[in-house]
């Protein structure tokens, strides 16, 4: 799950994580009174938005009075802002943060994320700081520092001097790094975050370290154990089918083909996109219904399924086991028959219950095709579907 600059910096401010003083706002009003409270000399408008690249994008601004700060904001409020993590399609923004505009001396770049293939949390460092991480990878790896946190000994100081003096700092930063990097640290460890990033990481005139910056994702495996966070989620900046999708537990993500696909079990919902890539064709989402879904989840998913206008014929794949393909056939029928199914359905299914799941299929009267294994209905779905796209 993410959240939004404001929401991680509230959330940074809990945990004793400095950040510039400023509040969200809705309206161009509301940003002439924030801007006016702050009493700085320059304020900052950012527009909030999921998605990164938004000072190129034109949605970072800085404003030398309160009346300015409005104008700006009425500017941002409303925008279609397009980045390169947004996509062609942009993002409305729909709030802006408003903060002091601070000294600054330098910027760095630092993030925390989960390593899965160390099973273990890393700090990621860089000197250059307000540069997308990407392109510091692309153009020089070496740049990069890193270190990699054990969670049962937690950060350790001679890992906050590597970074210190790899980063130019000087030894006179080593107590402030320390408390900094401790307290990101607890902020990232304490809510189940999958990321907590800065960029950019300031140093200030007067030799603070600020987070000008802060983004934050979350383990939704997690959410459970923090109510407080869940409540942050912003539907607004999500795809309104795969919000759909949370409502009924099915793990749904929409792409860019006309292929819609519909698996049990995420490895398996990963070989059908690339089965149907090899036939020629392009998915049109990741949709797993779980091991266990019932005959209403496999309904919800294939209605969720259908309701992209992209998708122009549907692959159904299952290995039935815990869900068994009857129930699965029976869910299906269901589905399209409320939907008026007019798109060509290709569905292959092994396993339990195999038997009477195609005949489920083939009573039904509608227009299912079943195919003989993962290829033949790869190819029969990109075929039916009238080839690639």
């Amino acid at each position: 799950m993410k959240i939004h600059e404001y929401q991680a910096k509230e959330i940074f401010r809990r945990f004793g994580v400095p950040t510039p003083r400023g509040q969200m706002v809705t309206s161009p009003e509301q940003a002439l009174e924030v801007a006016k409270s702050l009493g700085t000399r320059v304020v900052v408008v950012k527009a909030q938005i999921h998605a990164g690249g938004r000072g190129k994008a034109g949605g970072v601004k800085l404003a030398r009075s309160p009346e300015q700060a409005k104008e700006l904001a009425a500017k941002i409020l409303g925008m279609n802002l397009v980045t390169p993590q947004t996509g062609p399609g942009g993002r409305i923004v729909r709030r802006v943060l408003v903060e002091e505009g601070l000294d600054i001396k330098r910027e760095l770049y630092l993030s925390m994320l989960v390593d899965r293939a160390l099973e273990a949390p890393i700090i990621m460092a860089s000197t250059a700081g307000g540069v997308e991480i990407e392109e510091v990878a692309a153009k020089d790896p070496r740049a990069i520092l890193r270190e990699t946190v054990r969670p049962a000994t937690g950060l350790q100081p001679y890992q906050v001097r590597k970074l210190v003096f790899g980063l130019g700092l000087g030894a006179d930063a080593v107590p402030v790094a320390t408390t900094f990097l401790q307290t990101l640290y607890r902020a990232f460890n304490e809510t189940d975050a999958s990321l907590a990033e800065i960029n950019p990481l300031i140093v200030t005139g007067d030799g603070k370290l600020v987070a000008l910056d802060a983004k934050m994702t979350f383990d939704d495996n997690a959410l459970y154990r923090h109510k407080e966070l869940a409540d942050l989620r912003d539907l607004d900046e999500e795809d309104p089918l795969e919000v759909e999708a949370s409502r009924f537990k099915l793990n749904y993500i929409k792409l860019d083909g006309s292929i819609g696909c519909m698996v049990n079990g995420a490895g398996l919902a990963m070989a059908t996109m690339d089965i149907v890539k090899l036939a020629g064709g392009a998915a049109a989402n990741f949709l797993d219904v779980g091991g266990g879904a019932s005959a209403e989840q496999v309904k919800n998913a294939f209605r969720i399924l259908m309701s992209d206008p992209e998708v122009r014929g549907v692959f159904i794949n299952i290995f039935g086991g815990i869900l068994r393909c009857d129930v699965l056939a029976g869910g299906v029928v269901a589905a399209a028959r409320e939907l008026q199914l007019k798109l060509p359905v290709v569905i292959r299914m092994e396993g339990t219950n195999v038997e009477k799941g195609q005949e489920i299929l083939r009573d039904s009267g509608l227009n299912f095709t079943i195919a003989d294994g993962m290829k033949d209905g790869a190819e029969k779905a990109v075929r039916l579907a009238g080839g690639a796209r």
